[in-house]
């Protein structure tokens, strides 16, 4: 903790009771705005109410990639079926950067309780949906809750500990984050299969109201000064209506519109229009949500650009690995999600132990350079997969990608709190991640467009020629593949095809994703080469 205000030339003697009144100010100031609580955490029981809600937040992220055709048999509105993962993580990225400047202003404590609050009410709502628009509504307040939770437990971790033992904590809740997005869709395929797939929203009430006691509890954390009135509203409806045409155009383009309809052209100009909005308004406010003059600090614009392509490439193979799955090896869901356990097992274990080195020895520099260079290597093995390659070597090549992305993503985190004060690590923190959430807005969708595209073009060049082998059947699989297209194929479907059909259907899944993986090794380079001019600076070592 840093020592008392010393009083400057012209404040007075010590020794004069109008002098000592002063100093007593200047000393209580400082520590209602800049210090925080006092050290009597008990930080194990808090760092795992953190934990758990960081899980939570993250995995209503993926949770529902395997029950959709479930749900849409359920509910119906199958027209709306993309709703209920864009909506999430529409209002997600919206409540990042909301959080991280509130936090900041207010304090985080009421905030963060009142995040894991609105999840619960969302997940509640969600979870006695009787129709797809209640489930859509449920899911979007479920979103923003979960943008408030994830923010705030990052930057509660900066108010309890320093920067030098931070490392080892974030680098848990990287594993943590790591963890959510491989379990999410096991967990998805599970609760589909077994209790119903309902049961993915109702188990976050019981969590939500246990972290919410322990959190009211025990946490003590320093109370902001700032008032609401100063808060930057009008940035926040530019960001809002910006980022939500970004993801709109980035998830509809492609699928339910062609990339030059006037509808994603709209988009586009609104999402160009949007950013210039931003830039000028966050330039003039009074306490801007994501201030301009953070890019002023070097390490912080290279940590957000290599956050954003991180972002992109994590989601992109996340996103259609496990359809890839299912598809081509015909695996089950809750199989194809647990194919995914050595990433998460080489993520885990390579974020922690990073974590723990960093708070050994202070020096974080070469983790992210390592970690991108393995990240690339990985990406160049998947593009080279086949509808040969054993599901051996399917698990190394996922383990290898797992241990690139261990040692680079939470460090990333890392080194953008180091590098401003605590009154501004909120912010920060919401931002970097607000950027990381965008990268992996257009890798999702992004390598969903590319992927379908190819798949699409695969099929239409080599099935043709498959009938034709066939003969009169053959001509019967035509008529029934123009009538329904791919849009109809299931892993069971798949491998009840005659084996000249079956090996066309698998070899264009093949196809259409790997070069799509091929084209996210550059990326991963370009992400390499942003990292390399890092400035380290030294890690803090008192809370301030």
């Amino acid at each position: 903790m840093d020592s008392p205000v010393r009083p400057r030339h012209g404040l007075g003697c010590l020794s004069t009771p109008a002098a000592r009144c002063r100093l007593r100010a200047l000393n209580l100031y400082r520590e209602r705005t800049v210090m925080v609580a006092k050290p009597t955490h008990n930080l194990p029981l808090v760092f795992s109410a953190l934990v758990l809600t960081m899980l939570m937040s993250s995995l209503g992220q993926m949770i529902f990639s395997t029950a959709l055709p479930t749900i849409v048999g359920e509910l119906g509105g199958v027209e709306h079926m993309s709703w209920v993962i864009s909506a999430f993580l529409t209002t997600m990225t919206i409540g990042m950067p909301l959080s991280g400047k509130l936090g900041d202003m207010v304090g985080r404590k009421w905030l963060y309780i009142g995040g894991i609050g609105v999840f619960v009410v969302g997940s509640t709502l969600g979870g006695f949906a009787q129709s797809m628009a209640v489930l859509i509504i449920g899911r979007a307040i479920q979103g923003f809750g979960a943008g408030f939770m994830m923010i705030s437990s990052q930057a509660i971790i900066a108010e309890v500990t320093t920067s030098r033992e931070r490392g080892k904590f974030m680098g848990i809740m990287g594993g943590v984050f790591g963890l959510s997005s491989v379990l999410g869709p096991v967990l998805g395929g599970w609760f589909t299969d077994g209790p119903g797939w309902r049961w993915g929203l109702w188990m976050n009430i019981p969590l939500g109201l246990l972290a919410m006691t322990v959190c009211t509890l025990v946490l003590k954390l320093r109370v902001g000064e700032v008032s609401l009135k100063r808060f930057d509203a009008l940035g926040a409806t530019t960001i809002a209506i910006t980022t939500t045409c970004l993801i709109l155009m980035t998830t509809w383009g492609g699928s339910e519109y062609a990339w030059t309809s006037p509808t994603i052209l709209s988009l586009a100009a609104a999402v160009v229009l949007g950013i210039a909005a931003t830039i000028v308004v966050e330039s003039r406010a009074d306490e801007p949500l994501i201030p301009i003059e953070l890019f002023k600090n070097r390490n912080m614009v290279l940590t957000t650009g290599a956050t954003t392509v991180l972002g992109l490439t994590m989601f992109g193979v996340l996103g259609y690995m496990p359809t890839y799955l299912q598809m081509v090896h015909t695996l089950t869901p809750t199989q194809a999600g647990l194919m995914m356990i050595p990433m998460m097992v080489g993520l885990i274990i390579t974020s922690t132990a990073v974590g723990f080195l960093i708070a050994r020895t202070g020096h974080y520099k070469a983790y992210p350079i390592i970690g991108l260079a393995i990240t690339a290597a990985a990406l160049w093995w998947m593009s080279h997969l086949s509808a040969q390659t054993s599901l051996q070597q399917l698990g190394v090549e996922f383990l290898v990608f797992g241990i690139g992305l261990g040692f680079v993503q939470q460090v990333l985190v890392l080194i953008v709190q180091n590098s401003f004060p605590l009154t501004l690590v909120g912010t920060a923190t919401a931002a970097n991640n607000f950027f990381r959430q965008i990268g992996g807005a257009l890798g999702a969708s992004l390598v969903g467009s590319f992927f379908i595209h190819n798949m699409k073009n695969e099929l239409e060049a080599n099935l043709p020629q498959a009938f034709a082998r066939m003969g009169d059947a053959g001509a019967a699989y035509a008529q029934e593949f123009a009538h329904s297209g791919a849009s109809s194929l299931t892993p069971s479907s798949v491998s009840a095809l005659p084996d000249p059909i079956r090996e066309v259907v698998l070899h264009a899944y093949n196809d259409g994703l790997t070069p799509v993986i091929a084209l996210m090794v550059p990326l991963a380079i370009a992400a390499l080469l942003l990292v390399l001019p890092i400035t380290e600076e030294h890690l803090k070592e008192t809370i301030s």
